[in-house]
């Protein structure tokens, strides 16, 4: 799980930092920067899968090995901050024209295994690194040019140790590994400097052009840009989800709820799952659902099914809001489950007396799948049902008229937010929908 992020430059961010937690949700009007944040995730989820810079910004075609990437909105002609109408211009830690990003978490449970593996067999002696058993702290920083699509610096740190870094003594084609090793001095690698150095790093350790050196180092690598990598966008479409899949069973559905169906399909194949499943979907209709499933075309090919009062209701017949929150829910059962999923405005064809629903939803499913979630929404009756243990990951983006840089903070550092929450009078929905909360940032 991601527990910190800054991020330097990019879009409307001028500089961004925020701890987060499992559960995160950005309020604000539009254009306020919430999904210039999501866009940030994206650049993340595309340097841990290894690509260029100008394919993460600009798109990817199909390959043999890729699904189309449609790259980030604006492409790299709109990556950089420009406020006030000005140049891409530099924040105080960034480059003339770089975009920088920065973030930290701790390796927990399955993903610290390698760790604690690599660690116990190791023979080398790092009196730097905590012992084998404990869960490594990383962090990750890169800064990168969109007008040249080049990685101008790029860090990695393990429990506060820089294992690798780019450049290497301002040579752009060497990064330095600093083994950790007593005696054993730092070395170089080549490097090329249009894609992050997470697969380059790991790549020469493979090799064995680091002879003899901790294996537990690539081992955080690999699952830190794995875990990046592992990201979804849960933006379902109506118009999609009516359609049949094209697949029998799906082990995950696509950005717009392609092979909605296929995965329903999975889902209903186990009992425990298809029943909590049906459950959930039972809170959100006033009529009785009796059945979920799907209805098979012509070829075998799947459709969602809702059953009520012993009739079969296909996904054609069903109303936008029942499917979109059929799709929603079904990220949840998913058999191959992201680390990171976003959506935006979740609150979309969903009654207001349902919306209580949709937060138990994302509360419940996402500490039970370890699944760390990142959604937007404009509906203050989703702030009603809020605890206040969430208000530090619910944040507020205001962007600034004269700057057009975006500020972001968590409630809780909203100035005098947890007082007047507090009063029994006051509900955080009507803060939110007579615009006191961003009047105050």
């Amino acid at each position: 799980m991601i527990d910190r992020i800054v991020i330097e430059n990019f879009k409307s961010l001028r500089r961004v930092e925020l701890s987060l937690g499992r559960v995160n949700l950005f309020i604000g009007a539009n254009a306020s920067g919430k999904s210039n944040f999501l866009d940030a995730l994206r650049v993340l989820q595309g340097l841990g899968n290894g690509f260029t810079v100008s394919e993460i910004l600009d798109g990817k075609p199909r390959g043999a090995t890729n699904e189309v990437w449609p790259g980030i909105r604006g492409g790299s002609a709109r990556t950089c901050f420009a406020g006030s109408g000005a140049e891409c211009t530099a924040a105080a830690s960034t480059g003339p024209g770089e975009v920088t990003i920065e973030v930290r978490g701790t390796l927990t449970g399955q993903d610290a295994v390698p760790w604690a593996l690599s660690r116990a067999q190791s023979h080398a002696t790092d009196s730097r690194i905590e012992s084998p058993d404990s869960e490594p702290r990383w962090a990750f920083r890169i800064g990168f040019l969109p007008s040249t699509g080049r990685v101008s610096r790029d860090r990695f740190l393990i429990d506060e140790h820089v294992i690798y870094s780019f450049p290497a003594d301002d040579d752009h084609k060497l990064a330095e590994y600093r083994t950790g090793v007593p005696d054993r001095p730092a070395m170089s690698f080549g490097i090329d400097c249009h894609r992050p150095a997470f697969g380059q790093f790991i790549d020469r350790h493979a090799s064995n052009v680091f002879h003899d050196l901790p294996e537990e180092h690539p081992a955080v690598v690999r699952r830190v840009a794995a875990l990046i990598a592992n990201a979804q966008r849960v933006e379902p479409r109506p118009d999609v989800l009516r359609s049949y899949s094209d697949a029998g069973e799906a082990r995950r559905m696509g950005d717009h709820g392609e092979n909605f169906a296929a995965l329903i399909q999975a889902v209903c194949r186990k009992d425990d799952a298809k029943g909590a499943y049906l459950s959930w979907l039972q809170e959100l209709r006033p009529e009785e659902v009796q059945d979920v499933g799907v209805s098979l075309g012509v070829v075998g090919e799947p459709m969602f099914m809702l059953r009520e009062n012993g009739q079969e209701f296909p996904a054609p017949v069903l109303s936008d809001g029942t499917l979109r929150f059929a799709a929603l829910a079904a990220a949840f059962f998913q058999p191959d489950m992201p680390r990171l999923m976003t959506m935006e405005e979740i609150e979309n064809g969903i009654h207001a007396s349902r919306v209580r629903v949709l937060v138990e939803l994302f509360r419940r499913q996402a500490e039970a799948a370890k699944t760390q979630i990142v959604a937007t929404t404009h509906s203050p009756r989703v702030l009603e049902w809020l605890q206040e243990e969430d208000y530090e990951t619910t944040f507020v983006c205001k962007r600034d008229e004269e700057t057009g840089a975006a500020e972001i903070r968590p409630l809780t550092e909203v100035p005098h937010f947890m007082e007047v929450v507090r009063k029994p009078e006051q509900r955080i929905s009507d803060l939110f929908a007579e615009g006191w909360l961003e009047a105050v940032l």
